[in-house]
């Protein structure tokens, strides 16, 4: 026994809910850029951290919505079927949770992009601005 086996593995039946469940809410960086470059992504991809660190730079595709800002007045102009990708600082960050609780409330589908910018930057991803990498790290949520 080891740190490893110490705990069983969940039943297939429970792993397979388990694992659909967090890929109906999540999606990881490289996914997202792929579907960017097709004709019809299925979503739109918020960068929910503050006005100045998007303008710092930002995962190219993103628009600017600070998590703050979302109410339904923002989002009149989206059909509602729309699905939201949402995105903060990184892990360190909830200001993507945040972003999602909002949408959520307003009856929109939404996915968090894991990682947040940390992790678009670490996967070498197209950046909508030159970022200097203090400024373009911090949370500002």
């Amino acid at each position: 026994m080891n740190a490893v086996t110490q705990y069983p593995a969940l039943p297939a039946d429970q792993a397979l809910r388990f694992y659909a469940e967090r890929l109906a809410r999540e999606t990881d960086c490289t996914d997202v850029a792929s579907a960017l470059h097709s004709d019809n992504p299925g979503f739109v991809l918020l960068d929910v951290r503050s006005a100045s660190l998007y303008a710092a730079g930002h995962a190219q595709g993103a628009l600017s919505l600070p998590h703050r800002e979302i109410n339904a007045a923002r989002m009149a102009d989206y059909p509602a079927e729309t699905l939201f990708v949402v995105y903060c600082a990184g892990p360190h960050c909830n200001g993507a949770h945040k972003a999602a609780l909002k949408l959520s409330e307003l009856g929109f589908s939404v996915k968090e992009m894991l990682g947040g910018w940390l992790g678009w930057q670490a996967e070498a991803l197209p950046v909508g601005q030159s970022a200097t990498r203090a400024v373009a790290n911090g949370c500002g949520c």
